[in-house]
C-alpha cells in the first residue's frame, strides 16, 4: 500500500533468512525499434535488514553470468524500517541507468538479487528522439537519436510550394535536440512566406474609368 492507501502492483523478494541468495526476475523481450541507446528508470523499496530480527547477514559474493551484460549494481538511498510499515511511509528510491550500443533486435532486462529485502515498485524502459519539426521551410522527419554523444545527421524535404535553396539539414543531438541548421528552402515563384509555410501571392489589378 502507498501513502495514499492505494495497492500498488510490485514483484518482492526478502530471502534473509538463508545465505547464498541468488534470486532473478528477467523481463520478456523489448523490442529495440532501432534505438542505439536506451534508458532504464527503475522504481524500488528496500528494506533495512538490522529491522528484522534473527537476520543472519548474506553474502555479497559477485555471480558472473556469461549469457547476460553486467549493467550496474543498484544501492538504495533510503531503506525502510518496521515503523515505516506501521505508519504507511513508503521510502521509494528511483535510479536511471543507460544502455548503449545496441544493435540486435530487442533485449532482456534481469535483475539479481544476493539476498535483500526489496520490491521492485516500476521499470520503465525508453529511448529518445528528436521530434518532427519544420524549419527554414524544410520538414525534419521524426528521428531516433544515435548512441553515446554522436550526432545523427538528417536531410531535410522542403515544405509543400517550396524547393531548395541550399540542401536543408540538422543534427539531432544524443539528448533529442535539434542542432546546427544548415541550408534552407524557399518559396517558388508565385508563392510568398507565411508562418512557416508557402503561400500563393495574390494581384489586384483597378482598372480607373
Amino acid at each position: 500500500m502507498d501513502e495514499r492507501n492505494i495497492p500498488m502492483r510490485t514483484y518482492q523478494v526478502c530471502n534473509v533468512m538463508e545465505a547464498n541468495q541468488n534470486n532473478w526476475l528477467r523481463t520478456g523481450l523489448i523490442q529495440r525499434e532501432g534505438a542505439q541507446r536506451v534508458y532504464v528508470e527503475i522504481k524500488f523499496t528496500l528494506r533495512d535488514c538490522n529491522s528484522l530480527p534473527g537476520v543472519p547477514g548474506t553474502s555479497l559474493r559477485h555471480i558472473r553470468e556469461s549469457q547476460y551484460v553486467k549493467i550496474d549494481t543498484i544501492a538504495a538511498d533510503e531503506s525502510f524500517t518496521q515503523t515505516d510499515v506501521g505508519d504507511r511511509v513508503m521510502k521509494l528510491n528511483t535510479e536511471v541507468r543507460d544502455i548503449s550500443g545496441l544493435s540486435k533486435r530487442g533485449l532482456y532486462l534481469a535483475f539479481q538479487d544476493l539476498g535483500a529485502c526489496i520490491a521492485l515498485v516500476s521499470v520503465r524502459v525508453f529511448y529518445k528522439r528528436c521530434p518532427l519539426a519544420v524549419l527554414n521551410l524544410a520538414r525534419f522527419p521524426d528521428t531516433v537519436t544515435g548512441g553515446d554523444s554522436a550526432l545523427v545527421e538528417v536531410r531535410g524535404t522542403c515544405v509543400e510550394d517550396a524547393e531548395e535553396l541550399e540542401g536543408p539539414r540538422m543534427f539531432c543531438s544524443a539528448d533529442g535536440g535539434w542542432l546546427v541548421p544548415i541550408g534552407r528552402c524557399v518559396c517558388r515563384p508565385g508563392f510568398e512566406e507565411v508562418d512557416g509555410h508557402c503561400q500563393r501571392k495574390y494581384y489586384f489589378f483597378y482598372c480607373l474609368k
